[in-house]
C-alpha cells in the first residue's frame, strides 16, 4: 500500500506521451502543424530557442529588468508558437505537472485576491518565468545544447566576478546602507558589481560556483579544466566578499551538496572502507575549512556572528519586524494568500508594518510562498520542489552507471537549487529577475535528463 502511494504521490504511473497523443485539443491543432513543414525557419525551432534563452543569461547582469521582461515575453511567445505547432513528442514530465500545479493555485489566488490588479501583474510575471522554464526544458535536452546554455552562463558570469574583484581591490560607494553603521564592519567594502546589490549579486553567484566547479569534471581536456577551475575560485572569491550572510548559507548548503552528489558518484569506484568513510570525513573536512576561514579572518568571523545577535544587529531587527508584520497576513488569509508578485505584497503589507519598516517583500522564501499563495500555494511549491529532487535523484542513478560527464551539470543544478533556497531562508532576492530565471534554469537543466528526452544517450 506505502508503495502504491509513493508511486501516485511521485507521478510514476502516469503515461504523459499517451495523454498528450490522444487529447482533443492536440487533434484541433493539426492545421498548425502542417502549416510548420512549410516554413523555413521553425524547422531550425530548437536551435533558434536556445539563442533567445543564450541571449537572455548573457544580459541579463547587464541590462534592466524592463529589458529582461521583453526577452522573457519573447521567449514566452516563440515557445507557445513551437508548441502550438509541434507533433506529439516526448516533452511532458512529473515535473511540468507540479509547476503546473502551482501557476494553477497562484491563478486562484489571484483571482481571489484582495489587489486584483496587482496580483495579475505578479501572475504574469510568474508565467513568463515559467515559461521560459518550458523553453529551456525543450531546447536543453540533448547534451550539446545543454553544454552551450552552460557555457554561455559561464563565459557571462566571468566578468561579473572579476569587476567584482576589482571594487574590493579599489572600493566601491555603497549605494544603500548595507552594514550596520554601528558595527566593526561599518567601513567595510560589500562589492555588487553590475547588479547594485551584493545580496543580489550572492544569489547570481551561487549556481556560479556549483556549475562551475562541475566543470572542472565535465570539461576533458586541461586548458578548459584550469579555465573552470579558475572561474570556480573567483565566482567563490567575489561570493564571499559580497558578506551577504544569506549568500554565505546558500554557498555552504549548496557546496555541501555538491561535495556529497559527486563523492556519491565516484563511490562505485571506492573500496568498501572508503564506502563508509568517504562521507564523513567529507562532512567533517568540510565544516573544518569553513569555520577555521571564518574564525582566521576579522570581518568574516564578525559578520558571520552577527548572525546570533539577534535585534542587536540592525539587519536582523528589520526582518524580525517585517516577519511578524508578514505573519500576521498570513493569519488574515491563511488558504490562498493575496496573490503573487511583489505588487501586491506591496499594496497589501503596508496595512500591516510597524513604523519604520517598510519592505519590499517577506525576506524568506517560505513565508512569501506562504504570503502569495496561502497553505495550499506552499504545498504546491513544496511538491514541486520535492518532485525536482525525486527526478535529479532517478536520473542521477542512471547516468552514475555510466559514469556520464553530464551527471556533473545534473549535481550542480540541484546544488544550485539548494544553494538559492538556502539563502532565501532570510531573504527574497529569488524573486528578482536575474535571479529568478536561475531559479528556472536550474529546474529545467534537471527536467531535462527525463528519460526519452535523447539527451542521456548522445555523446557529450
Amino acid at each position: 500500500m506505502l508503495g502504491a502511494f509513493w508511486q501516485q504521490f511521485t507521478l510514476s504511473t502516469l503515461s504523459l506521451d499517451q495523454w498528450r497523443q490522444a487529447s482533443f485539443l492536440h487533434r484541433c491543432l493539426a492545421p498548425l502543424r502542417q502549416w510548420r513543414q512549410g516554413s523555413s525557419l521553425l524547422p531550425w525551432g530548437d536551435g533558434l530557442g536556445l539563442l533567445l534563452v543564450v541571449l537572455l543569461y548573457a544580459l541579463a547582469p547587464y541590462v534592466s529588468t524592463s529589458l529582461i521582461g521583453l526577452l522573457l515575453a519573447a521567449i514566452a511567445a516563440f515557445w507557445l508558437l513551437l508548441t502550438l505547432t509541434d507533433e506529439a513528442s516526448d516533452g511532458l514530465t512529473p515535473i511540468h505537472l507540479t509547476v503546473a500545479l502551482y501557476w494553477s493555485v497562484m491563478a486562484l489566488a489571484t483571482l481571489l485576491s484582495p489587489v486584483r490588479a496587482a496580483a495579475l501583474t505578479g501572475l504574469i510575471k510568474l508565467s513568463l518565468n515559467m515559461m521560459l522554464f518550458l523553453l529551456i526544458t525543450r531546447v536543453a535536452r540533448r547534451p550539446r545544447p545543454r553544454n552551450l546554455l552552460v557555457l554561455a552562463y559561464f563565459l557571462t558570469v566571468l566578468p561579473v566576478s572579476i569587476y567584482g574583484l576589482r571594487q574590493y581591490l579599489f572600493g566601491a560607494s555603497a549605494l544603500a546602507t548595507w552594514v550596520d553603521v554601528n558595527s566593526s564592519l561599518a567601513n567595510t567594502t560589500r562589492v555588487y558589481s553590475f547588479l547594485d546589490n551584493p545580496n543580489l549579486l550572492a544569489g547570481y553567484l551561487i549556481p556560479a560556483v556549483m556549475l562551475s566547479a562541475a566543470a572542472i569534471f565535465a570539461w576533458s581536456g586541461w586548458p578548459p579544466k584550469l579555465l573552470a577551475l579558475t572561474a570556480t575560485g573567483v565566482n567563490l572569491i567575489c561570493l564571499v566578499l559580497t558578506f551577504s550572510r544569506g549568500g554565505w548559507i546558500g554557498l555552504v548548503l549548496g557546496g555541501l551538496l555538491l561535495l556529497g552528489l559527486i563523492l556519491h558518484y565516484w563511490s562505485l569506484r571506492f573500496s568498501a572502507l572508503w564506502r563508509r568513510w568517504a562521507l564523513p570525513l567529507l562532512l567533517g573536512g568540510s565544516t573544518a575549512v569553513v569555520m577555521l576561514a571564518v574564525l582566521s579572518v576579522g570581518s568574516l568571523r564578525d559578520r558571520a556572528l552577527s548572525l546570533f545577535v539577534g535585534r542587536e544587529d540592525s539587519s536582523n531587527n528589520f526582518r524580525l519586524n517585517v516577519w511578524h508584520a508578514v505573519l500576521q497576513m498570513i493569519h488574515d488569509r491563511p488558504i490562498l494568500g493575496i496573490g503573487p508578485g511583489n505588487e501586491a505584497f506591496n499594496h497589501v503589507y503596508p496595512l500591516y508594518q510597524e513604523a519604520r519598516y517598510t519592505a519590499l517583500s517577506a525576506y524568506s522564501i517560505i513565508l512569501e510562498v506562504m504570503v502569495e499563495g496561502g497553505i495550499f500555494g506552499f504545498l504546491a511549491f513544496a511538491w514541486m520542489v520535492f518532485m525536482v529532487f525525486q527526478q535529479g535523484w532517478q536520473h542521477l542513478q542512471r547516468l552514475r552507471q555510466h559514469q556520464h560527464p553530464q551527471g556533473y551539470w545534473l549535481m550542480a543544478a540541484l546544488a544550485g537549487m539548494v544553494g538559492i533556497l538556502g539563502q532565501g531562508i532570510a531573504d527574497t532576492v529569488m524573486y528578482r529577475p536575474q535571479i529568478s530565471t536561475l531559479w528556472w534554469l536550474m529546474i529545467a537543466l534537471v527536467t531535462s535528463y527525463y528519460p526519452g528526452s535523447r539527451g542521456l544517450t548522445e555523446e557529450s
